[in-house]
């Protein structure tokens, strides 16, 4: 298929449901991610990430709504969709009774390569993913990171123009997850357009260019890192006084420079709501002039972890293990 006729839109969703029993998984979700990029998928354990992802992966049917992978329909035009995707679960898709040398091979044969290409396609990914000396050993010897790493390599063999990568990263290391950072940002580089579950807000913070959040099925927030951190509010100035016994004086003068209140925590930081960071070259020219002598100065924008706190309640649950 000519990737170049694909519509410029990625994936288009109109109130996607899912219901199990009793349960909305997922609830009137709706998605427009354009073509190229990395879209981020942000909600703790059962906010429904999973579930939308799978349905617009053709692998669950939706009850209600209608999904467009670049406008073919997720059911109707379900052969043709599979074509264009790739997709990484959070529970790898190997064989485990053969290697990741094995694997990689059988895998690269089954989407139409030589076997001189899947020869090639096999080592290339082993190296990328680091699994060049454990190729050959049994999976029931791999760790849980070392079988994501596995999985990820095997859906970009034939790398696809969208490609659905849920939680790609848990478990892993802080190299390794580095590493697999570097790969999705090189996907995007080639061409790929990146769907990202995650529910660390770190992971969102660094790659996505846009992020939608999903609390209890249904999508609360939309737009990039920075619009969603505004929706918090402002962003905060941190100072630190070099002589303990002038931070009374400096919180005078920053309180009628910024006309707000001022705070001083335990450790004599500094904090203050900055409204406009054009008036900090006023505050630190009137503290010069007092002869007040700063130690630090800086500028904190909100964080994502506040944005998630204040949109849905309660912070993120990320999974703590932690598998090489």
């Amino acid at each position: 298929m000519n990737s170049n006729k694909l519509s410029a839109t990625a994936v288009q969703a109109q109130d996607l449901v899912k219901i199990f029993g009793d349960n909305y998984a997922v609830n009137g979700v709706d998605l427009s991610i354009p073509a190229g990029g990395i879209y981020g998928v942000l909600g703790p354990n059962g906010a429904g990430k999973t579930t939308t992802i799978r349905m617009l992966a053709t692998l669950l049917r939706p009850d209600r709504g209608s999904a467009k992978i670049f406008g073919y329909d997720v059911v109707k035009d379900s052969h043709i969709v599979r074509q264009l995707i790739g997709v990484t679960g959070q529970y790898a898709s190997v064989d485990e009774k053969l290697s990741a040398t094995e694997n990689l091979f059988i895998f690269s044969r089954l989407l139409g390569l030589s076997s001189r290409d899947a020869r090639r396609k096999t080592t290339e990914l082993l190296e990328e993913f680091g699994l060049t000396e454990a190729a050959k050993r049994p999976l029931g010897q791999y760790s849980g990171g070392m079988r994501r790493r596995l999985d990820l390599a095997a859906s970009l063999i034939n790398q696809p123009p969208l490609i659905f990568l849920d939680e790609p990263t848990t478990g892993l290391d802080p190299r390794t997850r580095n590493q697999m950072w570097n790969t999705i940002r090189r996907l995007v580089d080639e061409g790929s357009t990146v769907v990202l579950t995650t529910q660390y807000l770190d992971e969102a913070d660094q790659l996505a260019d846009r992020i939608a959040v999903i609390d209890r099925g249904k999508v609360i927030a939309e737009g990039t890192p920075a619009q969603l951190k505004a929706k918090v509010g402002r962003a905060s100035l941190e100072l630190e006084v070099a002589d303990r016994e002038n931070i009374s004086f400096a919180t005078e003068i920053i309180s009628q420079i910024l006309m707000t209140e001022v705070h001083v925590t335990a450790t004599d930081l500094i904090t203050a709501p900055l409204a406009d960071a054009e008036v900090i070259t006023d505050l630190l020219l009137a503290l010069r002039n007092a002869r007040i002598v700063l130690s630090s100065v800086s500028v904190k924008s909100p964080s994502l972890d506040e944005v998630f706190l204040t949109l849905t309640g309660h912070p993120t649950e990320p999974t703590t293990t932690v598998e090489n």
